[in-house]
């Protein structure tokens, strides 16, 4: 008896809804796109309307032809593509190739990877929707016109293997951007004030808040020391009088559930997960994990959104878990997240898709990452669906003649979401001693402070996405793609978790800015994610966006060909090529400089350049410690006698020995600071520490 074809993209994904169709289905997988543009050449008829050439994917033939021999035995045929744009285009060419009538509904979407969701999407197949095809089509050849004029301008005018994209760039551009801000930035001093207080013999903080003009108490500068000591002076002579004493209650609302930008963020600050990483393991849970006594199933709901939409069924069983497990005090009160402008809200937030399915009881079938990224995401939506966390909080000013003091605290009353979603607080605890108005007080210390403005902190992951999201560059599917691209071309490295352009990342976002300033920048970027999202909306036609946006670029195009001379970034040296006896060039690499002869290719000769700390390695005692970078970009330190030495660390080496065991010490980076620790014991010590 025919059975029915099922079409997805992965095997894994294959594997798990084949567990739930039974023997009735056949499930293949088309691993990905099959029919793409070509890469060796631009594929796209522009005076053909801009008609896209379309060929089967080198490789991917058999998987066609396979694909070809199972839909003709079948007797109906459903694609099960990813439910967003590129899932729908995918579909499309399926059915282009497959020869499927273009009226036949056989197009199934799902949401979550569950035997629920499979057999009622089975139940409702609709037709291929060609506005979503068409914004990725919109997308692609938009994206393919950009890479493919640019990138051979840059492989002429700068050196070869650079490429330029309409999100990438701009991606970039914020980095190197944020860079200068910082190179430019000059730091200004202010001082603050803080007193030690007593109330009969406790003792307590408090900071200068301002000064009284007009009976309103106005922010003032201290900008040296001189300031800080003349009114410290006058404070230490003035009478401390409690002024307002009030108690309040302050209430914290919980965050929403994921989108596929704030997993992003918060896998990466609170897991240290690169961008690259979280959306692997996401699609792991999504396509579905072995779980011991209950099979394959999909953990959470489809992984790229930019909503914070629940369910009603998703929440009416978060609302049955937490009266049951918390109690009905921890239940929200019509607490309903409202989704950003600008979103296209085609999918539920990142969920779990069974609410009793515990971290903890699924842990053993879990690798560790896996349980660590589903954990966050179960504790973000069932936190999202309880109640606020409520603080009790006091203020109290006090005068001292013209200036103002302030105490404030608050301590936690209620904890609500927090109980499953714990957040660091700021704000101190209220451990102030009881006190009315009018009370007076004893001054027992003034505790001044010099500060220094601080630059714009550097791009991390985590900020890098969260600014893209906000300015409207890319959308969810883009993010982790877009970074892996500017760190492998070169164009940027991650140092101690930030990002750092490089010099070719420097010349490069220059050029292109120069000649291309209307197409590479913010706004150009994000209005066309607009016009992309009406494409989809079936309000524009997408040949029009292309053809509208053609028109002048071709023109920039044509003066940039023109104009820009050839950038030479080679550096002479006075070392001497050993081979041939020329003066070596530094040049830029994928991974950084190097040296090469100037005589290639007659002479090839090439070697690295050696950042060394001036410290014997510890390992083989005859070699130094030298600077390296891994293949992809990461920072580390290694012995000039590699391979014979094999000494390695990822940590920077100082050249000094531990105290306890006498190994190397290193110099350790972290959020809370950074400090010296030993490379083979437990010994630590601060920083700033002297031995």
């Amino acid at each position: 008896m025919a059975k029915s074809l099922v079409i997805v993209e992965s095997p894994a994904k294959a594997k798990t809804i084949g567990k739930f169709l039974g023997r009735k289905y056949k499930i293949k997988a088309s691993v990905g796109h099959i029919i793409d543009l070509p890469k060796s050449k631009l594929g796209i008829d522009i005076e053909d309307n801009f008609e896209p050439r379309y060929i089967t994917i080198r490789g991917k033939g058999p998987i066609l032809s396979e694909l070809k021999k199972e839909a003709k035995k079948a007797d109906k045929v459903y694609l099960a593509t990813d439910p967003d744009r590129e899932g729908e285009a995918i579909s499309w060419h399926l059915a282009n190739a497959l020869n499927l009538d273009k009226d036949d509904k056989n197009r199934i979407e799902f949401n979550e990877i569950t035997k629920n969701a499979i057999i009622n999407a089975m139940k409702k197949p609709r037709k291929i929707d060609m506005d979503l095809v068409d914004a990725q089509q919109a997308r692609r050849v938009l994206d393919r016109l950009v890479g493919y004029k640019i990138s051979p301008l840059l492989w002429k005018k700068v050196r070869k293997g650079l490429s330029a994209g309409r999100v990438q760039s701009v991606a970039t551009k914020l980095i190197v951007d944020r860079e200068r801000e910082i190179e430019k930035f000059i730091p200004e001093e202010y001082w603050s004030i803080d007193f030690l207080l007593l109330k009969d013999k406790a003792e307590f903080e408090s900071t200068l808040n301002g000064k009284m003009i007009d009976g309103k108490v106005k922010k003032i500068k201290i900008s040296n020391e001189e300031e800080s000591k003349e009114i410290s002076e006058k404070i230490s002579k003035s009478e401390l009088i409690v002024k307002e004493v009030k108690r309040g209650k302050k209430r914290r609302n919980p965050y929403p559930s994921y989108t596929t930008s704030s997993l992003q963020q918060d896998a990466s600050t609170r897991l240290g997960f690169s961008t690259k990483k979280t959306m692997r393991v996401a699609q792991d849970l999504y396509q579905g994990i072995d779980i011991k006594g209950a099979g394959t199933v999909g953990l959470i709901t489809y992984i790229r959104t930019d909503s914070t939409r629940i369910s009603n069924e998703a929440q009416q069983a978060a609302k049955e878990y937490i009266s049951s497990n918390y109690g009905e005090k921890y239940l929200a009160r019509n607490n309903k997240s409202k989704n950003k402008k600008n979103i296209q809200d085609a999918h539920e937030a990142i969920r779990p898709t069974d609410i009793l399915r515990t971290p903890s009881s699924i842990k053993e079938s879990l690798k560790n990452d896996q349980y660590k990224l589903y954990k966050l995401i179960w504790e973000r939506f069932v936190a999202s669906q309880m109640s606020q966390a409520v603080y009790d909080t006091l203020g109290i000013n006090i005068s001292a003649e013209d200036y103002v003091l302030r105490t404030s605290g608050s301590q936690i009353n209620f904890d609500g979401f927090m109980k499953v979603y714990p957040i660091k607080s700021q704000d101190k605890n209220m451990d102030i001693p009881n006190m009315e108005v009018g009370d007076k007080l004893n001054l027992k210390d003034i505790l001044p402070k010099q500060h220094f403005t601080q630059p714009p902190a550097k791009y991390s992951e985590a900020s890098l996405v969260k600014a893209m999201e906000e300015l409207g560059i890319g959308r969810p599917a883009t993010y982790s793609p877009t970074i892996s691209t500017i760190l492998s071309r070169g164009y940027v490295l991650i140092e101690n978790k930030y990002f750092k352009p490089t010099e070719l990342g420097f010349v490069v976002t220059d050029l292109l800015i120069e000649y291309f300033e209307n197409i590479i920048n913010e706004e150009f970027t994000a209005s066309m994610e607009d016009k992309l999202d009406k494409v989809e909306e079936g309000n524009i036609i997408w040949k029009k966006v292309i053809e509208d946006f053609y028109n002048d670029f071709e023109h920039v195009l044509k003066v940039a060909e023109e104009e820009i001379t050839e950038i030479d970034m080679d550096e002479e040296t006075d070392i001497e090529c050993e081979k041939c006896g020329r003066n070596m060039v530094i040049k830029h690499g994928r991974y950084g400089k190097f040296l090469a002869c100037p005589g290639y290719p007659e002479c090839k000769n090439t070697k690295p350049i050696l950042n060394k700390l001036d410290i014997p390695c510890p390992k083989c005692k005859d070699g130094e410690i030298i600077e390296r970078r891994s293949k992809k970009g990461r920072k580390f330190y290694g012995c000039t006698n590699y391979p014979e030495c094999d000494f390695v660390s990822w940590d920077m080496p100082i050249n000094e020995s531990c105290p306890d065991c006498g190994s190397i010490l290193v110099k350790k980076n972290s959020k809370k600071g950074n400090y010296i620790k030993c490379s083979e014991c437990d010994y630590k010590r601060n920083e700033k520490e002297e031995n």
